[in-house]
């Protein structure tokens, strides 16, 4: 039998016994020298001294070529690291602004259903509603600019605060709908 050593990797021609998710590998111990290699620390045991290799979750066909290699240390490269750095500073970024979003909007919204409720309400009180209204606007358009939203999603949000304001005026009858 012979046994190539590797940087990291062991290539050991053999014909394992699998004994519960455990693969066993005999070796004479008089045949064969080991060095101790980076993967240790997956081996269970004494595996040098007597001609046995355990390797934990290895399972292998008979007669088949094992290749053991070690495994990264799942240490992120720094390039995945900064991107993950600058994905988080992005994420509470776009939160900040689509909270603000949400708020005036909610703030429209609930301006236009206590003016829908009223039953002696002037056409003059639309006024501070459509003040809130530029505000949710310019809110909406600013998270379009810097990405935060799509600007599909942007236009439907702001499509939806002027039907419920038009809603609101055609059931004061301020506003007459022309006919199609």
């Amino acid at each position: 039998m012979a046994l190539q050593l590797l940087p990291s990797c062991v290539v050991i021609p053999s014909k394992p016994k699998p004994l519960g998710g455990i693969c066993l590998m005999r070796f004479p111990s008089s045949s064969l020298s080991f060095q101790s290699l980076s993967f240790a620390a997956n081996l269970q045991g004494s595996p040098f001294n007597r001609g046995t290799l355990c390797s934990r979750g290895i399972t292998i066909a008979p007669r088949r070529i094992a290749v053991v290699c070690a495994a990264d240390s799942g240490k992120k490269p720094d390039s995945a690291a900064k991107r993950a750095r600058q994905a988080e500073k992005r994420r509470i970024y776009n939160k900040a602004r689509k909270s603000e979003m949400r708020t005036r909007m909610k703030k429209v919204f609930d301006a236009l259903d206590e003016l829908y409720k009223k039953t002696d309400a002037q056409s003059e009180e639309i006024l501070p509603v459509e003040k809130l209204i530029a505000e949710a606007y310019s809110t909406i358009d600013k998270a379009v600019k810097v990405g935060t939203l799509h600007r599909n999603t942007g236009a439907n949000r702001k499509s939806r605060l002027a039907r419920r304001k038009k809603a609101v005026e055609i059931h004061h009858g301020w506003y007459t709908p022309a006919a199609a």
